[in-house]
């Protein structure tokens, strides 16, 4: 069984890899197909000493001392190639190396199980049977959990939750990423396939395909053995707004300066009557950054999700314009001196925006 099992896996191993025309996703799940073949041949294995161990007539079993010795070896062989097979196989992440060193493993046990049955026949103690029985339940045990992981992949079972959730925290990370609508994934063999539907900041197409492409690349670089990453993108549907304002004291005087603003006004504001939802003045908590403060203070705001940034002078050249074009925030001008002045003109904007030319005329 086990010469038939190598055979098996190095060539699900040799096969696996290919892709052509009728297979573009490539032959991975030959792998898995070895897995449960293994899985299969396994439960034969346990029904022939089921049947030998309750069928088979009664003898009486010698027990010489090569006996014993040999059985300590055949537990040594397994244990050490079985370590070596699992680490090649976790590294590879190939389910047929992995599986058969988990078949490996079960034959340390069933091997000590058949060295205490010897030494208990060399006391006159006749467990061989018994002993049998045993083995049995520890490969069926094996043989189950192969075969339902293996049947997992087949039948494209989702990625393990751990990964899923490593990978939305990736994608949600992307300052251009408004909002991360589901992650899933499969295994293929060795190999993962993950898709993505997220909503982005920004309508710009050439924007949209350089922040998929960072979170493709982001996601391959955490999560090993990615074949292929699909991300569907769609531009946000509007219905609020978000505004930063640099604050130069608690009063709500705007600061001239963007870095060096002590606090910052976060307004979020509703779309359909110029409404204010929610307002909160927080610290800039970059204050005493010695070097690169604009770009630390852009970040942060990108990461308290403000879609437009209002300034007192222009950032044109400088490191923060860089940070709010990735993640698609606004910067607008603005002349207010003070927060009570911007909200008056924020809600005067959208207001008249939002009136119809009927209405103007009227």
């Amino acid at each position: 069984m086990d010469l038939l099992t190598a055979v098996g896996v190095l060539i699900g191993l040799k096969l696996s890899t290919r892709k052509s025309k009728s297979f573009p996703y490539g032959l991975y799940k030959l792998e898995n197909v070895v897995t449960v073949v293994l899985a299969v041949m396994i439960f034969f294995t346990a029904y022939e000493i089921t049947r030998d161990a309750l069928f088979s007539p009664v003898h009486q079993a010698t027990v010489d001392l090569w006996m014993l010795g040999g059985v300590i070896l055949a537990t040594a062989i397994p244990l050490v190639f079985s370590h070596f097979e699992l680490q090649a196989g976790q590294a590879a992440n190939s389910p047929a190396l992995i599986a058969d060193a988990r078949e490996y493993r079960a034959h340390v046990f069933t091997t000590g199980v058949v060295f205490a049955a010897l030494l208990a026949q060399w006391f006159n103690f006749p467990l061989d049977r018994i002993a049998a029985l045993v083995i049995v339940v520890a490969i069926g045990k094996t043989g189950w959990e192969l075969l339902a992981d293996g049947m997992r992949v087949l039948l494209d079972a989702s990625l393990d939750a751990e990964t899923l959730n490593h990978i939305r925290e990736i994608i949600t990370s992307e300052p251009g990423v408004a909002e991360v609508k589901w992650v899933t994934g499969r295994n293929s063999g060795r190999f993962r396939f993950i898709e993505a539907d997220i909503v982005l900041r920004f309508h710009d197409l050439e924007k949209a395909h350089a922040a998929t492409q960072r979170i493709e690349q982001s996601i391959r670089q955490a999560v090993p053995h990615v074949d292929r990453v699909l991300i569907h993108a769609e531009p946000l549907e509007r219905t609020h707004l978000r505004y930063a304002v640099p604050l130069a004291d608690l009063q709500g005087t705007v600061s001239e300066h963007f870095g060096e603003a002590p606090y910052f006004a976060l307004v979020t504001l509703r779309l359909a009557d110029g409404q204010v939802e929610q307002q909160q003045i927080v610290a800039n908590p970059h204050t005493a950054v010695p070097k690169a403060k604009g770009i630390r203070v852009a970040e942060w705001l990108v990461s308290q999700k403000a879609d437009a940034v209002l300034l007192s002078g222009t950032l044109e050249g400088k490191g923060p314009t860089y940070v709010f074009g990735d993640a698609g925030v606004e910067m607008v001008l603005t002349g207010a001196e003070t927060l009570t002045d911007v909200l008056t003109m924020l809600a005067r904007e959208h207001t008249t925006q939002n009136v119809s030319p009927e209405q103007r005329e009227g």
